[in-house]
């Protein structure tokens, strides 16, 4: 990896809650950077990520795409294609969207292992899924 790739967010987009996680400087190590906790029947957080991502001195933007069991779309996909499409639009920074299926159960299976309980720590566990994600997209970037 280039030394100047910068700092890369990743996104877990929950109906719930928002998971984060934030790339060191070259784009080698993953680490969690919480969460956003949405609001039923509010505008998706856009603006709170935006922000997020410039306290963070994020590049780019990694966002978990939702697919089915089949590698279809999902009716949570399509939002996360036009949340997608918004960042890179209001932030002129890229946005990849990788396949996050199996994000969340190792993300599960980590706070199992730490001796965690996911129901109290449900943040946390969004938080986990999106840094999995992103070390994910990390290892296989161009």
């Amino acid at each position: 990896m280039a030394a100047d790739r910068g700092r890369w967010l990743a996104v877990d987009w929950g109906e719930r809650r928002v998971g984060l996680a934030i790339s060191d400087p070259t784009g080698t190590i993953a680490s969690p950077a919480g969460h956003i906790v949405r609001r039923a029947g509010k505008r998706p957080p856009i603006a709170e990520l935006i922000r997020r991502a410039q306290a963070l001195e994020a590049r780019a933007f990694v966002l978990g795409l939702p697919l089915d069991q089949a590698g279809d779309d999902t009716p949570r996909a399509a939002e996360v294609r036009k949340v997608a499409a918004e960042l890179e639009r209001r932030t002129g920074l890229p946005v990849r969207l990788l396949d996050e299926r199996f994000t969340t159960a190792a993300a599960l299976r980590a706070v199992h292992e730490m001796g965690g309980s996911p129901r109290e720590r449900k943040g946390d566990v969004d938080a986990l899924a999106a840094t999995v994600l992103l070390q994910h997209a990390l290892r296989h970037a161009p």
